[in-house]
């Protein structure tokens, strides 16, 4: 049983984009596999995996509103601690798993199953009980809204970690011109404050208001506060502390012209608790 757990806690983050209510999904589907009649499971391991993706699209449909304040971002993890028990290179991306908000639940599921797990289209309609070429085209219609960005490339490169040295600098400095440097001209940043912070704005958009936005929070919240370099499902970030615990984390994603492209800013408390 505990051999199936990461695989098992790893398809349920992917669906969810919340490592808590993976924790809590996969281990009501253990339990309820404890106290059943095994005569006729054949196969321990695909029934838990077949629960667990099921079990994980119900409560995504169920839970698809989230309101907080700003626009909902999935929680951001780290390789880097023993307590993190997700499979790395078949956990989303950052960027991915925001994209994936797009999709509904079963969309998402076949996506996970596909890029992450390689299932064959059988093996997919077998686990969601539905046909082949239903498991195909909803495949192809996940695939045209998640814009071709990759599943979980290599964590973050020498380029990825030059332009985060060089964004916590013109943050510092609050050097509007030296922010703008860096960003692509359609720049998007998107804010969660969760249900207990407040944020200036959801999402700014474009090269100089998101620029101007940045040096406004800097001045405002950040300055003086302590930061660390980390690195959350495979991409780079730059987290400000209060104290011993995380105030804002600002993960990056970052074109491959060394440009930042989408800046995710993660304010709510109870998505910052496992970073450290």
């Amino acid at each position: 049983m505990q051999e199936n757990y990461s695989k098992l806690l790893t398809y349920a983050y992917n669906i969810t984009g919340s490592y808590e209510d993976a924790q809590d999904l996969v281990q009501d589907v253990i339990e309820k596999y404890i106290s059943l009649d095994k005569s006729e499971i054949r196969n321990e391991a695909n029934f838990l995996i077949k629960s667990t993706i099921n079990h994980a699209i119900n409560f995504k449909n169920r839970h698809s509103k989230k309101i907080v304040y700003g626009e909902w971002l999935p929680e951001p993890l780290s390789f880097d601690h023993a307590e993190n028990k997700l499979i790395k290179e078949q956990t989303a991306r950052y960027t991915l798993l925001v994209l994936l908000e797009k999709l509904n639940a079963k969309e998402r599921a076949i996506y996970i199953l596909k890029e992450a797990f390689d299932y064959s289209h059988q093996e997919i309609a077998e686990t969601l009980d539905i046909s082949v070429d239903n498991s195909r085209q909803i495949l192809s219609r996940a695939r045209k809204q998640l814009q071709h960005v990759k599943y979980a490339p290599d964590t973050a490169n020498s380029v990825d970690t030059d332009i985060l040295h060089r964004y916590q600098i013109a943050l510092s400095e609050g050097n509007i011109f030296k922010i703008e440097e860096l960003l692509i001209d359609d720049i998007r940043l998107s804010a969660d404050g969760g249900q207990r912070i407040r944020v200036i704005k959801a999402v700014e958009t474009g090269k100089m208001a998101t620029a101007s936005l940045l040096a406004y929070v800097q001045k405002l919240f950040l300055a003086g506060k302590r930061f660390t370099f980390q690195t959350f499902n495979h991409q780079p970030a730059l987290c400000f502390w209060q104290g011993e615990r995380v105030y804002n984390c600002h993960i990056l994603d970052i074109d491959n012209r060394g440009l930042i492209r989408e800046i995710y800013s993660i304010v709510d408390p109870e998505k910052l608790k496992r970073v450290y």
